[in-house]
């Protein structure tokens, strides 16, 4: 754990000298860092040299302290590094720094002999570690090394090199430290590009499986949309044939209903209507159904007309009236006069207040159930808002969010309120933002239930705003804030 920590924090320090042009870019920051490495801590190791050289030498001069100031001067490129960010320029100036230091070394200690040869090696060994494989970066090291070597001998021609006060035996002892502390200093390197060649391989390997997981997903949405498109494409073409005989046992259940009522036959009259009413359940059922697939797979449309909306609601309340006064209940409807004609799809609205004022008449017991509608001021238009409130059983506040998700089965005693399949709200939602409206529901458990649905009063405005869009996207609309209260009785 102790290694670990330090490792962390020698990372930490070596990535704060890296300048921001450089991080975009994966392979020029693992360089850097091994170059960072070489010059935080490669000096360290360097001046073991000019200190023997300091201790065995008689007379030591201003060789050794030339010598000295060049390998405590690689600490100056891990600052230039963070200020400037010239990678490859500094890069270069380090090699020429690296030669220098080597061959004055030797010019002064032995020559060819010179117990600092050893440390010629280094220089291809940084080539490859973080000059990178660049071919122009390799060819202009390799190229310094050339003109290096040509001074340095034209130099030693024409000047020979001052004869060493080093005794063969502190020349040999000179030998011993050079050559450990370039041997350390290799092993240093290696230990550390490894390291970071290892990190690197991980990050790859982890990369090709996000890729695999990628394309396994991109594979598995491709398959998703084609079944979803199937399904929608099948029931779409399904609707015909699963409504046409179910509407003919609706009407022949019908028929043979109206027969036994003329003939007084109470006994098939009870069993007709349960056949009846199971008929028209399944049949909205599957309407719903079909309605939903065709939303999802971008095949429904509006048939947009101008709409008489009292008269929309009258009939709404009218084909409720007969079941909310078996449940003891009162309808009353509350349409403000400026109301008038709306431009919308009226089908589709009156669906969606069907199906609402049938929950609210199914499940409130001699209650009220008040119908209110008005325009309102929207965002870029004007709206038409229509609100449905009862005093029913109502529906916990944790389970609004979930109310108009598909097959949500609440888990009170309201769940036959808004449970069942489930479709029915979801349907409601839907084709509401399909107009480009939106639906809104609050309810206390015990007092009611008050559902609000917003829409475009004039959908020639979002027509001519959508350019193409849907309607969904182009006049989406928020339903405002109200506080749940009583309802209200028409006069």
């Amino acid at each position: 754990m102790k290694l670990a920590a330090i490792s962390a924090q020698i990372s930490s320090i070596v990535d704060w000298f890296i300048h921001p042009s450089l991080m975009n870019d994966r392979d020029r920051v693992n360089q850097a860092r091994v170059f960072l490495i070489s010059h935080l801590f490669g000096p360290f190791l360097g001046s073991a040299v000019p200190i023997a050289l300091y201790l065995l030498d008689p007379t030591p001069g201003f060789e050794v302290a030339v010598l000295a100031a060049s390998i405590f001067g690689f600490w100056v490129f891990p600052i230039l590094l963070k200020k400037f960010g010239n990678y490859n320029l500094l890069a270069i100036l380090s090699v020429e720094n690296l030669i220098f230091c080597i061959l004055w070394s030797c010019y002064f200690y032995g020559g060819i002999k010179s117990p600092t040869l050893p440390w010629v090696l280094t220089i291809p060994l940084l080539a490859f570690f973080y000059i990178g494989p660049s071919t122009v970066l390799r060819t202009i090291v390799i190229a310094l090394f050339a003109i290096n070597m040509m001074v340095f001998l034209a130099v030693a021609m024409l000047a020979s090199p001052p004869v060493s006060d080093l005794p063969s035996t502190d020349m040999e002892w000179l030998g011993i430290v050079s050559t450990v502390a370039v041997a350390l200093y290799v092993t240093m390197m290696a230990l550390y590009y490894a390291k970071v060649y290892e990190s690197q391989a991980e990050l790859e390997a982890e990369m090709r499986e996000h890729l695999a997981t990628a394309s396994e997903l991109r594979r598995a949405t491709t398959d998703a949309e084609r079944a979803g498109a199937a399904k929608a494409e099948f029931l779409a073409k399904m609707s015909h044939e699963l409504r046409t005989p179910l509407n003919a046992v609706i009407n022949y259940s019908q028929m043979l209903l109206e027969d036994a009522q003329d003939e007084g036959d109470e006994e098939s009259i009870s069993d007709l209507n349960k056949i009846h009413s199971a008929g028209q359940h399944l049949l909205k059922l599957i309407n719903e159904v079909l309605d939903l697939s065709k939303i999802d797979a971008g095949m429904m449309g509006l048939y947009n007309e101008d709409t008489s909306i009292a008269d929309l609601i009258r009939r709404v309340s009218d084909e409720a009236r007969e079941s909310a006064r078996a449940n003891g209940n009162v309808i009353n409807a509350d349409i403000s006069p400026e109301v008038g004609m709306a431009y919308l799809d009226q089908q589709k609205i009156q669906q969606i207040l069907s199906q609402i004022l049938d929950n609210a008449v199914k499940f409130t017991k001699n209650g009220m159930i008040g119908i209110h509608a008005k325009k309102i001021a929207g965002p870029e238009h004007e709206m038409l808002m229509i609100e449905i409130r009862d005093t029913g059983i109502g529906i916990a506040d944790h389970e609004i969010s979930t109310l108009f998700e598909q097959f949500t089965v609440l888990g009170d005693a309201s769940s036959s309120k808004y449970g069942g399949t489930g479709l029915g709200l979801a349907l409601s939602l839907k084709l509401c933002r399909l107009m480009g409206g939106d639906i809104k529901a609050q309810s206390r458990l015990g007092e009611g239930s008050a559902f609000t649905i917003v829409v475009p009063n004039n959908a020639r405005d979002l027509e001519t705003q959508g350019s193409g869009k849907t309607p969904e996207v182009a006049g989406a609309a928020s339903v405002p804030e109200h506080t749940l209260g009583p309802v209200a009785v028409a006069a």
